[in-house]
């Protein structure tokens, strides 16, 4: 069968707000400048605590200037040169309904902050809490390395934001499954991208090491979860149109696939994609042997990234996770310790990947805390 002739990349429909617009100036800032700040209402779900968005410039996957959202969530508790958490949530989405910052205030029962009982502790310490959008503005899931720089600018960004009282707070970050890979890679990138941030730790949960993997693991015969793999192509193919151009390899079934799910979040696009393979949408599986296509995999895969964090990890996972390749992680913890850095390993006893956040977050939290206070960091290396 021929390659659909239709092939150009399908972008999420813009946000009607243009607080999420991008700036025709964007280029003119530097990565985390203030672009604009928003106060937004009160949510009951956060008690007590005031919420800002705060919109800066990042920087897209090929090195271009972006501008992306983080909302922070100020506590009553809150003193000026309190700690930072920038919380990573996990973003299964393709669509600008599923960014956490539109997540916080919709009515969709299907969306929602499902972390807000673990905010809810870290706000009651008197932490800051920021929540970024760390897919960009083109929704890019699968665009690993993006999610960590959006990370570090969101970071740099609210530490710029006078009314927030961040300017001298220690700074720390978490996150799991696809908000794990985000802090996983913005703990690895920021010695070079951010090298004035002093982050105190950083806590990492059942994260996607190496795309390559996930892909021919999703991708090739039936499976559940194949809708994931499905959206992280075509988040990849926006960041990386030129070099990773799957809409030319879709059957008709495969781009009435793509379009359902264009601007779907979690249960669309596990909905869609359940129980089907690359197999049925392509014209052609040449793509995933195409050097040009693995290249874009690999660099967003932490398992082969040469950079070592210089903050502490702590990291979780549950060891028979049927969804991500576990021997990544183990590959990365080992290849951070033999560097040098202080890496706590947490194992639980989830067989599967959603409860194993669960499991591992109040250990992670309290990790935090005490990185937060200063002590020194523990290590299972």
């Amino acid at each position: 069968m021929a390659p659909a002739a239709y092939a150009d990349p399908i972008y999420p429909a813009p946000d009607p707000d243009p607080f999420y617009a991008q700036p025709a100036d964007i280029a003119d800032h530097a990565p985390g400048d203030v672009l604009a700040t928003r106060p937004m209402p009160p949510l009951l779900m956060f008690p007590g605590t005031t919420v800002t968005m705060v919109k800066f410039r990042s920087t897209g996957s090929e090195g271009g200037p972006i501008a992306a959202v983080t909302t922070v969530l100020t506590p009553q508790e809150h003193q000026p040169g309190g700690p930072l958490l920038s919380y990573q949530h996990i973003i299964n989405g393709l669509g600008a309904q599923c960014a956490v910052s539109r997540v916080l205030y919709t009515s969709d029962p299907n969306l929602y902050v499902k972390e807000a009982v673990a905010l809810n502790v870290a706000l009651r310490r008197g932490w800051s809490v920021a929540l970024p959008d760390h897919l960009g503005p083109n929704f890019a899931y699968g665009a690993a390395k993006l999610g960590g720089q959006i990370t570090l600018d969101g970071i740099r960004a609210a530490k710029r934001t006078p009314e927030l009282g961040l300017g001298e707070s220690r700074v720390a970050m978490a996150g799991y499954s696809g908000g794990g890979m985000a802090t996983a890679w913005a703990a690895a990138l920021a010695p070079h991208y951010a090298p004035e941030l002093d982050i105190a730790g950083a806590a990492t949960g059942g994260v996607p090491m190496n795309l390559e993997k996930m892909v021919r693991q999703l991708g090739f015969q039936p499976h559940p979860a194949f809708g994931l793999a499905m959206a992280a192509a075509i988040g990849l193919e926006r960041e990386y149109p030129d070099r990773l151009p799957i809409s030319t390899q879709m059957n008709a079934a495969g781009l009435s696939a793509r379009n359902a799910m264009a601007n779907g979040c979690t249960n669309e696009i596990m909905a869609i994609g359940a129980g089907h393979s690359a197999r049925e949408f392509a014209a052609s599986t040449s793509l995933i042997d195409d050097p040009t296509v693995i290249s874009v995999l690999q660099e967003n895969s932490l398992e082969l990234y040469d950079g070592v964090p210089n903050t502490p990890i702590f990291e979780w996972h549950s060891p028979t996770d049927p969804l991500i390749p576990v021997d990544a992680i183990v590959n990365t913890d080992r290849r951070y310790c033999a560097a040098g850095v202080p890496v706590e390993v947490n194992l639980n006893s989830s067989p599967e990947h959603l409860s194993a956040a669960v499991l591992g977050l109040p250990a992670a939290l309290d990790w935090v805390d005490a990185r937060l206070r200063g002590e020194p960091a523990p290590t299972t290396c």
